[in-house]
């Protein structure tokens, strides 16, 4: 699906659903801005769009239908025998959390961003995608006034996107720490395992993406106005923001484990420990049993009258004085 807007340099919409064969003619007018959205495309659309009306360079174009499992950006300026004009070219990533699974979904978002448009590509609808494209169209704040600050409110969405899914993380790993304390179980240890799993997965997109966004934070791009540049650096800080919490996320979940494995410890040694008192109380009784079993001719008790009598009352005195002794000690 083809989505096409030309907006006037003062944020005004001049024309949606543009026709193809249009575009060039739009692009050529220096009064406009035009952004092309290209959303689960087909290839001849791809095509025609990407390399046909905007000449983009064949290994952005390549990088950009394919998968990319790290974002980044990249500057393509023209030479001698290039179509195209100056862009940037950047991959990001969207990301999705949801409890049922316990998995963090990623969204890939590739932008191609010049002076005079910015052309979107992703598979699956976004959020940050309809949610900018609303307010451009309903003229707040002039956000359709130029490529750079599409770009940036995109790219502030996506990162504000994140919150929900930390969340939604926060809450699952509160729930776990209940879980630990009150009825540790394996199925507890499985989730413990799961959810790091996912956190270290969140951790791996959002590093490459600071990367990206610091490079834009530090005016690298000439394409980025300067006057937006310190935008662009708040939508930065809020990322390291949510990269500083996922490492304190992880940091917990270890925690979590700790605590897991140590109350496992503390319930074997509860068991090992009344295994022993059980094997400690029964010593006396068995001394004697044993010692008796034996039935020697001998042995004189056997002919005495209260000889059964003194054996039984041995037998309870001493396994009475180890259980007086046991809860003197206070080891139950």
């Amino acid at each position: 699906m083809i989505r096409s807007f030309a907006f006037t340099t003062q944020g005004r919409l001049h024309s949606k659903d543009i026709e193809i064969f249009l575009m060039p003619t739009l692009l050529a007018d220096t009064n406009l801005f035009l952004w092309v959205d290209l959303e689960a495309p087909t290839p001849e659309e791809a095509k025609r769009v990407l390399a046909d009306i905007f000449h983009f360079h064949p290994l952005s174009v390549e990088d950009c239908i394919g998968i990319s499992s790290s974002p980044k950006v990249e500057e393509y300026s023209p030479k001698d025998d290039d179509r195209f004009a100056s862009y940037l070219f950047m991959v990001i990533h969207a990301v999705d959390y949801s409890r049922k699974d316990g998995v963090f979904a990623t969204s890939e978002l590739n932008f191609f961003l010049g002076k005079s448009f910015l052309v979107t590509y992703h598979d699956v609808p976004l959020k940050s995608i309809q949610v900018t494209e609303e307010r451009c169209l309903r003229g707040t704040m002039h956000i359709a006034r130029a490529p750079d600050r599409v770009a940036h409110t995109l790219l502030d969405g996506i990162v504000e996107n994140y919150k929900p899914a930390l969340e939604e993380l926060s809450l699952e790993i509160s729930e776990l720490e209940d879980q630990v304390v009150q009825n540790p179980t394996k199925k507890t240890l499985h989730r413990i395992n799961q959810i790091k799993k996912e956190v270290l997965h969140l951790r791996q997109i959002i590093g490459p993406q600071r990367e990206v966004l610091a490079r834009f934070a530090a005016g690298e791009f000439k394409l980025i106005r300067p006057h937006l540049v310190p935008y662009y650096r708040d939508v930065y800080d809020g990322l390291f923001r949510i990269s500083t919490l996922a490492q304190t996320y992880m940091d917990s979940l270890t925690n979590i484990l700790q605590v897991y494995l140590n109350m496992q410890s503390n319930q074997t040694g509860e068991v090992v420990k009344l295994l022993t008192m059980i094997t400690v109380i029964t010593t006396p009784m068995t001394l004697v049993g044993t010692w008796y079993g034996m039935n020697f001719e001998a042995m004189h008790e056997f002919k005495w009258q209260h000889g059964y009598k003194l054996a039984l009352a041995i037998t309870a005195v001493a396994t009475g004085l180890t259980v007086w002794w046991f809860r003197r000690k206070k080891w139950f």
